[in-house]
């Protein structure tokens, strides 16, 4: 029987080529797809929803065409680049004007663009969900106000270290942006407790929120944050040195779903509002960061310890009136069962006698940090015959950017 040559391009439609490329789960192999032919190579283009380039005007139009189904773009840059301006406002505009699918939008570290690429963005992309401005130092409440008046949609948004930034980005986030469920403003130095009031009238599906290191910021303004937002789920105030027991202790009662909660360096925290948020957010919390937090003693970490039974990393670290009696809850009703990290680094009450609890009953520790505590050393721990699983990480020296995480 004479055989026939078949070309698959004649035999499968482009809807079964689609099909094709996306049962292709490996990031290679999709680029593979690209290199059989120019069809395949143009199915493969129109389908592409992420891109992370580097990329000036010229070339941000060509990828438009090439790209037309475009969802997500990242344009963010390293630290080690940041000194580079990368994306221009220019290159904003085409954006604006090329990319009208997108969703998601990365400039973290394009310290080149102003408020004029905002205003372009807010103009051409109402559709935008998240965006990610972090570090871009020149924008102000202007372009943030015409950011928000022109995407309503946004869900997402980060602007980490605009220093610019004031309460009145804050109430128009407020007035147009009610969808917002995560917004991050560390090291936003002007926001104030009135900015956090006014956008707790607005935006009540903030579910994370980052406001470590804004200085100015005070229980008044987290207090009424916490109790129009229930649904928060990560709050980061770390460094924010005006917050005390009363703004704690109102998301304790607020926000009973809180998974994640940063407060290192707010050293007007005491006891009280931790066994507050161990009581009400025992189900829920899995990470609780209260380092340098100074009148914190055994009572409040026993209560997350015995209360919070699904808690996966506690940072106490420099907390000197923490003692061995902290750890004498672990093992009852599984507490301290899922820990996963513990840092209780510059903890000068602590001894091989509650280091000898953590590894009898902390099972699933994958990292322990013990540095500068005196009465700890690798020598004592090894002749008190104490043995952590093999998987587990102990780290009696260095730095801390030698054993980040």
């Amino acid at each position: 029987m004479e055989s026939v040559d078949v070309c698959i391009n004649d035999v499968l439609t482009d809807d079964g080529l689609r099909a094709i490329l996306a049962k292709v789960e490996d990031g290679k192999e999709k680029n593979n797809y690209g290199l059989v032919c120019k069809r395949w190579l143009h199915l493969q283009s129109a389908e592409r929803r992420r891109l992370c380039v580097r990329a000036g005007p010229l070339m941000l139009r060509r990828m438009a065409a090439r790209f037309p189904r475009l969802f997500d773009l990242d344009f963010s840059q390293s630290v080690s680049r940041s000194y580079f301006p990368g994306v221009s406002d220019q290159d904003l505009g085409v954006i604006a004007t090329s990319f009208f699918s997108l969703h998601i939008l990365n400039l973290r570290e394009c310290k080149g663009i102003t408020d004029t690429g905002l205003k372009a963005l807010g103009k051409g992309l109402p559709n935008l969900h998240s965006l990610d401005i972090s570090q871009c130092k020149k924008i102000t409440d202007k372009g943030i106000q015409a950011l928000a008046e022109g995407c309503p949609h946004l869900v997402t948004l980060h602007f980490n270290g605009c220093k610019l930034i004031t309460d009145r980005s804050l109430q128009t986030l407020s007035r147009c942006c009610g969808k917002l469920e995560e917004l991050e403003l560390q090291g936003c130095t002007n926001i104030t407790d009135n900015g956090l009031s006014s956008l707790a009238q607005g935006c009540c599906s903030i579910q994370t929120l980052d406001i470590s290191k804004c200085g100015k910021v005070g229980d008044v303004g987290v207090t009424r944050l916490a109790q129009a937002c229930s649904l928060l789920k990560t709050l980061k105030l770390s460094d924010c040195l005006k917050i005390g027991n009363n703004a704690v202790t109102s998301i304790a009662e607020c926000c009973k779903k809180l998974e994640i909660l940063m407060i290192g360096g707010c050293r007007l925290v005491s006891d009280q509002s931790i066994q507050a948020i161990a009581s009400t957010c025992s189900f829920n919390l899995i990470s609780l960061q209260v380092e340098w937090c100074l009148d914190i003693t055994d009572e409040a970490i026993r209560s997350v310890l015995s209360g919070c039974i699904q808690l996966e990393n506690l940072d106490m670290a420099c907390c000197d009136k923490i003692t061995d009696h902290a750890f004498t809850c672990l093992g009852n009703h599984g507490s301290g069962s899922c820990l996963k990290v513990l840092k209780i680094n510059n903890c000068p009450g602590i001894s091989i006698t509650g280091i000898a609890l953590i590894a009898e009953f902390c099972h699933s520790l994958k990292y322990l940090d013990v540095r500068s505590c005196p009465q700890i050393t690798e020598e004592d721990v090894n002749g008190a015959g104490i043995h952590f699983d093999d998987n587990c990480k102990l780290v009696y020296h260095g730095t801390v950017s030698e054993h980040a995480l």
